[in-house]
């Protein structure tokens, strides 16, 4: 019966393989998740997703073969008073408070409100509007549909308003992580994570499982182990270009830097115009009266940092080849000059490009800054900053 499902699911792009549904057939088989939804699309999602990438792909396919299935008609309640008690209880009671549960058994409890539904349905006729006794919509009555009451069925409504049941698949939280988007936040973290190299260190604020049981098993008692926690100790050197022709791409560089500053534990970041000079700055509103000459930030990282730049490389072609071609001051050395001592320096280097890959061959400057780095240069989308995280790991 999921055969259509699976098809849907390679139809879409989500690369499931006939083992892993399998397993999926095996889960459900084993009654993992008998009459829950939700529970249901977790299970699937578990089994059949193994890349975060394809989780909106997976939501487009599950919605499209499972459409209404969190739909309940009048007729499909009638039907379900004859499911498994247990069940019923379950589902009822999966999205109320204590307050409420103690309040549907001071009304006689959930076979009470059972057994009414079944006579207002068998004794209803049209549709009802507002009220709090009939089945219909708006009001307080426990049934029907767009009211409130937290004994309530949920009878002929399309989508949830008090958010009792939640259809996870429509909301597609993850409809942003897809390979060529550009990135938010969220979806930059999680490029980002590419690039990692755990290390223990801090307080003992971590439990060590395996620690624990051996020494358990060694005492005879239960000795509790803990450990430092791991952090991400990659170094990263971040250099941001600001300002004309960036101005446009100010909020995806923020989002940039705000993953940046969470992912990495050991960040450092300067802020440059157009193409590396002899100065940079760290605030941009004291750009010309605070800056930190190119050369004291060559000798004080070392070359175990990865240098990542963030730019459009899109500038006056001399602004890189030649001394004096800065566009707001006179440079004494050519842009290229420091770029490449740049390199020099730290070997683990990256060049990021928030103008879109095809529009990469209008711009002479870009074609420059690719060659003075050897072509790693990437567009900022997920599967770009991915493809630039493994390039960095790779050294």
């Amino acid at each position: 019966m999921f055969v259509p499902f699976f098809e849907n699911l390679r139809k879409t792009g989500v690369p499931v393989s006939l083992r892993e549904y399998l397993t999926f057939l095996e889960a459900m088989k084993a009654g993992l998740a008998t009459y829950d939804a939700e529970g249901f699309y977790y299970l699937a999602r578990s089994a059949m997703v193994k890349d975060e990438r394809n989780i909106d792909k997976f939501d487009r396919a599950f919605a499209a073969t499972f459409s209404g299935l969190d739909e309940i008609s009048a007729d499909a309640v009638l039907e379900a008073i004859d499911l498994p008690r247990d069940w019923l209880e379950k589902l009822a009671e999966k999205h109320l408070t204590p307050e409420e549960k103690a309040e549907i058994e001071a009304l006689g409890g959930f076979d009470k409100l059972m057994e009414t539904l079944k006579k207002r349905l068998e004794e209803q006729k049209g549709r009802h509007q507002g009220g709090s006794k009939w089945v219909g919509t708006a009001g307080t009555s426990p049934f029907g549909a767009y009211g409130y009451n937290p004994e309530g069925v949920r009878i002929g409504q399309k989508e949830s308003r008090h958010q009792r049941a939640v259809k996870v698949w429509d909301k597609r939280e993850f409809r942003n992580l897809d390979g060529d988007v550009e990135l938010g936040t969220r979806n930059i973290k999680v490029a980002l994570k590419r690039l990692r190299r755990w290390a223990r260190d801090g307080a003992h604020d971590e439990l060590d499982l395996d620690g624990t049981i051996r020494a358990t098993a060694e005492h005879g008692y239960l000795d509790v182990q803990t450990r430092p926690e791991r952090r991400n100790a990659v170094k990263v050197l971040l250099f941001l270009d600001v300002g004309g022709s960036m101005d446009p791409h100010i909020k995806v560089v923020e989002e940039l830097f705000s993953a940046a500053r969470a992912e990495f534990k050991h960040l450092e970041y300067y802020y440059f115009h157009n193409c590396l000079y002899e100065g940079v700055w760290r605030d941009n509103r004291r750009r010309w009266d605070a800056q930190t000459l190119t050369q004291e930030v060559l000798r004080t990282y070392g070359a175990d940092y990865k240098c990542i730049f963030v730019g459009d490389a899109s500038m006056s072609p001399y602004e890189i080849a030649y001394p004096g071609g800065a566009n707001e001051h006179r440079n004494p050395e050519a842009g290229q000059v420091w770029l490449q001592r740049a390199r020099e320096q730290w070997p683990a280097n990256l060049w990021i490009n928030p103008v879109p890959e095809k529009y990469w061959g209008y711009t002479q400057s870009i074609g420059m800054i690719q060659e003075i780095f050897e072509n790693r240069m990437v567009p900022m989308t997920l599967q770009g900053i991915e493809t630039g995280m493994k390039e960095l790991t790779r050294g």
